[in-house]
This record gives C-alpha cells, sequence and structure tokens, in this order.
C-alpha cells in the first residue's frame, strides 16, 4: 500500500524542516506501507527552496507565483501515484504514529478522517479537535459529512483538510484555480454521496498565527464569497440545507470580523446569520464587552 502525501510551501523557511521531517519519521514506512512525497512550491521569494535543496529533497514547482496553495496542490494530485492521497498544508506537523492509527481503517470507508491539535502561537493556548470522545472511531452514513458542510454546522466529522485521507479514485476532484485558495467546494464534491468515517485522535499538530491563511483577511474575502457561490450551485437539489448554510456562512464571516475587533462589519452579517442565543450575545457584546468573549471563547478558529 503506498499514501501519496501533497505538500504545498510558499515562503515556508521556518517551518518547513519540521513539516517534512514529521511526515517521513512516520512509524511503519517501508514496512506496513510506501510514502510518497510530493513537495510543490509556489515560487518562494525566501530560502525554502534552498533549504530543501541542501536536504535533497525534491519538489515541483508552479510556473509563477499563483497567490494561493490550489494550483500546487492540482500539481501534486496528478503526479500522486497512491494508493491513499492526503494532503498538507506547510504549517502542520504530524504525530510519528499518524499513519499507523489510520492503516486498519483505509478498507472501510471512501473517505477517512481524523482528530487534530491547534495551537495557537500568538498566546500558547491549544485546543483539541476530535469529532467525540471515549469512543476509538465514528462511522458517518452516506452524504451525513456532505449535508454537515453544505449547511455549515460545526458538529459531526472533522474535515479540514490536513486530517483527510481518501483513495485514488477521487483524486481527480480537483481544487478551485480562480482565487487558487478556496477548499470548500472541494470537500462538497469529495463527500457528496460517499460514506466516511474518523479515527477519534488528535494525529497532527496545526499551527495558527495571523499569518496563517485562515485568518488573512484577503482569503476571508474570497473564501465567503466563493462559497457563497458555491451554495447557489445546490440550491434547487438541497433547499433546506442551502438556507441553513447561507445563514450560517454569513454567521461565521460575522465571528471573523467580531475577533478582529470590526464590530460595524460584524453587526452587519450577524443580521443576516441564524438567531440564535450566541448571534444576540455577540450582537450585543459588540457595543461593549467584546473583549472578554474572545478571552474566554473561541468565536473564531
Amino acid at each position: 500500500m503506498k499514501i501519496s502525501v501533497i505538500l504545498t510551501l510558499y515562503n515556508s523557511e521556518k517551518i518547513v524542516l519540521r513539516t517534512i521531517q514529521s511526515i517521513l519519521a512516520q512509524e511503519g514506512i517501508g514496512k506496513l506501507f510506501d510514502l510518497e512525497l510530493i513537495v510543490i512550491d509556489d515560487c518562494s521569494t525566501d530560502g525554502t527552496r534552498s533549504i530543501l535543496d541542501q536536504a535533497h529533497i525534491a519538489y515541483l514547482s508552479t510556473p509563477v507565483n499563483s497567490g494561493g496553495p490550489n494550483r500546487g496542490r492540482n500539481i501534486g494530485l496528478r503526479a500522486a501515484t497512491g494508493d491513499y492521497i492526503t494532503i498538507v498544508d506547510h504549517d502542520d506537523e504530524w504525530k510519528p504514529w499518524r499513519i499507523k492509527a489510520i492503516l486498519p481503517y483505509l478498507d472501510q470507508s471512501s473517505i477517512l478522517t481524523s482528530g487534530y491539535l491547534t495551537k495557537y502561537l500568538n498566546n500558547g493556548k491549544e485546543y483539541e479537535v476530535v469529532a467525540a470522545r471515549n469512543t476509538e472511531l465514528l462511522r458517518f452514513p452516506k452524504n451525513a459529512t456532505f449535508l454537515q458542510k453544505l449547511t455549515k454546522s460545526n458538529q459531526g466529522q472533522n474535515t479540514y483538510l490536513g486530517c483527510i485521507v481518501y483513495p485514488q479514485h477521487l483524486k481527480d476532484i480537483f481544487f478551485e484555480e480562480h482565487f487558487g485558495m478556496v477548499d470548500y467546494d472541494w470537500v462538497l464534491r469529495l463527500f457528496h454521496q460517499q460514506e466516511s468515517l474518523e479515527v477519534c485522535q488528535a494525529l497532527y499538530t496545526r499551527y495558527v498565527d495571523q499569518a496563517n491563511l485562515s485568518r488573512n483577511e484577503n482569503y476571508r474575502r474570497k473564501d465567503f464569497f466563493y462559497s457563497l457561490y458555491t451554495l447557489d450551485g445546490y440550491k434547487l437539489q438541497y433547499p433546506k440545507a442551502h438556507r441553513i448554510g447561507y445563514r450560517r456562512l454569513h454567521g461565521s464571516r460575522a465571528r471573523y470580523f467580531y475577533v478582529n475587533n470590526q464590530m460595524q462589519e460584524a453587526r452587519f452579517y450577524l443580521v443576516r446569520s441564524e438567531l440564535t442565543w450566541k448571534s444576540i450575545g455577540y450582537f450585543l457584546t459588540s457595543f461593549l464587552g467584546s473583549s472578554w468573549i474572545t478571552k474566554k471563547y473561541r468565536v473564531f478558529e
């Protein structure tokens, strides 16, 4: 069995070796499974390529900087020859037993995910994100996770990109390259009409700071509008889920502005989101008390 690991890089000189070493140090390589590491650099301008050369790490490259990881991911998907595929962000760090922990379950479902640990570099806090505790495995019937993502629910299966492993026959599901950085539509197309399961362990660490793409203002804008466009494509087939997803998407947009202390924008999107006690609370505290809320709770990840 071969696992293809697709790693996209851009100006990653400070973290690239940590990420790659955590992948190449996996327990069981060459015995329980083979590993194919496909590295794609998006025309870095720092020392990333020199570090790769010095470490004798082969890599591919985009023709010009594409402004996001999706073109590199698609290059990696076209090159992948493994039985299973997983995609890594440049600041992820795998536990040594990540692949070993999921091996027994790979042939039990089309798509497999795991939990992860989120570490915030600005304050040192960390949170373990798993779908359920006190259980080893969760199974999700056909379309369950697709509908979870379509409705923008925070419950159910983890689908953050770095935790997904899927079979080779789904590798022709490519990422959008117009914006080059949005993956919401990809997740929906991957999970549509599929069964899936989750290993309820945190098998890698995701590091978060203000430089992360997920916190980038330009990315958040593009993600919001492309996600609206994606949702619209499912409106006739899944009208109820579409309505819920539309309001929750506005809620997520509102919380992004809330944690960045842009309260006028936060209120604009809150009034278009779901009417819940939380949204009411965010709206009221956007006038007074938001700093206490953001310190005490994870408003937006």
